[in-house]
């Protein structure tokens, strides 16, 4: 499904829909796209995005192609995906012990439409943190 998502193939073109998107959170999911869980998420991205249309659009970036955030922003899993809003990183508290960036599963539309909504709103009132509906422990 990667390949029905808008891809940026460059950190400049990153830089550049940051920048141009002041009204909407900006999605991107950086990834490996032949692992089967980045494969999964981008699905379900494929999916919620003419949900998310009006506040929110949604990128994935390569990580075999476009390294040059991988050290910055520590993208070590198969996929993570970050939140930006008027060229400012949201972070997201989901609980899992890193606010910077999702890089666990999420399976339910609803669920991460939620979590957009709030990186919206969090956004709007000047805030770099939203707190998800639902906590996502790593704990068993």
């Amino acid at each position: 499904m990667s390949f029905l998502l808008k891809h940026l193939k460059h950190a400049y073109a990153i830089e550049q829909a940051l920048e141009f998107f002041q009204e909407k959170v900006v999605i991107l999911r950086f990834g490996i796209e032949s692992d089967i869980g980045c494969m999964e998420i981008d699905e379900l991205l494929y999916n919620i995005e003419p949900k998310l249309a009006k506040f929110a659009v949604i990128y994935a970036i390569d990580l075999e192609e476009v390294s040059d955030f991988t050290e910055v922003y520590e993208l070590y899993s198969t996929y993570n995906i970050m939140f930006f809003f008027r060229n400012k990183h949201i972070q997201v508290d989901c609980g899992s012990g890193d606010n910077t960036k999702i890089d666990f599963s999420i399976t339910e539309e609803e669920e991460f439409i939620a979590i957009v909504e709030l990186v919206y709103e969090a956004g709007l009132k000047g805030r770099g943190l939203a707190v998800a509906p639902k906590q996502y422990s790593r704990r068993e």
